[in-house]
């Protein structure tokens, strides 16, 4: 699938969600567990450095896309993908005066390693910008129409050819983790997950894997390529944001999500997504 043809065939479904022309927002789509869609529009810088534990894979649709990332700038026109790895450090904006228009797909790197295989580190992508007829076909399906939900069978479809993608193109076949050392990192995260809107220490979840604290936090960055720590922190953002989306006052959010006051929550938030986040709640407000 060719740029043009690709940016033609998303085009089709932004007709429907792109209503209020002339504002910046994020709009984003029906949830689905492990991937998150959205799309964007802005003008001049947007997002300050940030990062978070999600691949950002994505189709620059107008404008011009400029951000920094891995050491330099980076630029992507109409039509280009963008290829972010997890736990990496960028920034984001229209590259000159006109908007910049776009759409991301988040994906878990759990599902990637998983439709890989169960123990496989995820793959790393060294140029963030690429042209690639497969992986375009993908995103044309992911990102074509975010008024719609994806369901359970496509998803895995998707998560599927997505992952045979980014591993054709880190240029070699999954490396996989020792199934044991895999085993305690996946119970590791279990148990982060069930615990997320609380401090975790690392004796508790040594206890919890049955593997001591150093050896969890290498096996676990080489299987969902970040930190246990960083993981438990964007779980708990991840629900601020959620009730961000349902209206709650930021102070109460804070709160309800194990940190220490709102400016601790926002100066959180504001690493992990670029945007401090009474701005988010603007841009995504409906």
């Amino acid at each position: 699938m060719k740029r043009a043809e690709v940016k033609a065939e998303i085009g089709r479904g932004l007709e429907r969600s792109c209503v209020r022309t002339g504002r910046e927002r994020i709009v984003a789509a029906p949830g689905a567990d492990g991937l998150e869609r959205i799309e964007a529009r802005f003008f001049g810088a947007a997002y300050a450095r940030h990062r978070h534990d999600t691949y950002a894979i994505g189709l620059t649709l107008s404008g011009v896309q400029r951000f920094w990332y891995r050491g330099a700038e980076r630029v992507s026109l109409p039509g280009q993908i963008l290829v972010l790895h997890p736990d990496e450090t960028h920034d984001g904006g229209a590259g000159d005066e006109t908007a910049l228009r776009y759409r991301m797909l988040y994906v878990e790197p759990a599902l990637i390693a998983a439709a890989l295989d169960e123990a496989a580190a995820p793959p790393f992508v060294a140029e963030p910008v690429i042209d690639d007829a497969p992986l375009a076909a993908v995103l044309a399906e992911a990102l074509g129409a975010l008024d719609a939900p994806l369901d359970e069978l496509e998803r895995d479809d998707l998560v599927d050819r997505l992952a045979r993608a980014l591993d054709r193109r880190a240029g070699r076949s999954a490396r996989s983790l020792a199934r044991p050392a895999a085993r305690r990192a996946k119970i590791a995260r279990d148990y982060l997950d069930a615990h997320a809107t609380r401090p975790v220490s690392s004796l508790e979840l040594e206890r919890a894997a049955g593997l001591d604290r150093y050896a969890l936090s290498r096996h676990f960055r080489a299987l969902y390529a970040t930190s246990p720590h960083r993981y438990l922190l964007m779980r708990r953002l991840a629900r601020a944001r959620a009730l961000i989306g349902a209206g709650a006052p930021l102070a109460e959010i804070a709160a309800a999500t194990g940190f220490a006051d709102q400016a601790h929550f926002s100066r959180h938030f504001k690493k992990a997504y670029g945007l401090p986040p009474g701005r988010w709640a603007a841009l995504t407000a409906g």
